[in-house]
């Protein structure tokens, strides 16, 4: 459903004396209720299967105390720039440019490092840390969440 749509329904609920609405297209189900507070529920046509769960074994978890210390100082002098927003990860501004940014660059806090594009608007992300880019950790085309890790500076 066109999200315009869903704003003039929500406003109309909130404006009226009709205290729950619920239409359904071919699309999927909107209910959306009045109360203290509006509620807006959306529900899928058809319920989506969950990938199979992989299970490691707890031994293998389980490393020496020693190696693990070292790794973790190493982490926490990284910093990871994470995704503002859903959407499309992409590495440069078309198909054929130059990525923004590649392993070893240097980044000044405020340099464009990717897009992630969002209802077919394209955000300019930006490194909110100056430092060496260490690691890109999205593929160019990958639908990232909110949160996500995208990449780290060192």
């Amino acid at each position: 459903m066109d999200l315009r749509k869903l704003k003039t329904l929500i406003d109309l609920v909130s404006d009226s004396n009709v205290s729950e609405l619920e239409i359904t297209e071919a699309e999927g189900k909107v209910r959306i209720v009045k109360g203290s507070n509006v509620v807006v529920q959306g529900y899928a046509p058809a319920p989506m299967q969950a990938a199979p769960l992989m299970h490691a074994p707890l031994a293998a978890a389980a490393p020496s105390s020693a190696p693990a210390e070292a790794p973790v100082a190493e982490v926490s002098a990284l910093h990871t720039v994470k995704s503002p927003m859903v959407g499309t990860f992409y590495r440069s501004s078309s198909p054929g440019a130059k990525s923004f940014v590649e392993v070893g660059d240097m980044v000044k806090e405020g340099d464009t490092i990717c897009i992630i594009e969002a209802m077919k608007i394209l955000n300019e992300i930006e490194a909110d840390k100056s430092g060496k880019v260490v690691q890109i950790l999205c593929e160019n085309g990958q639908a990232v969440e909110y949160g996500q890790a995208l990449l780290t500076i060192e």
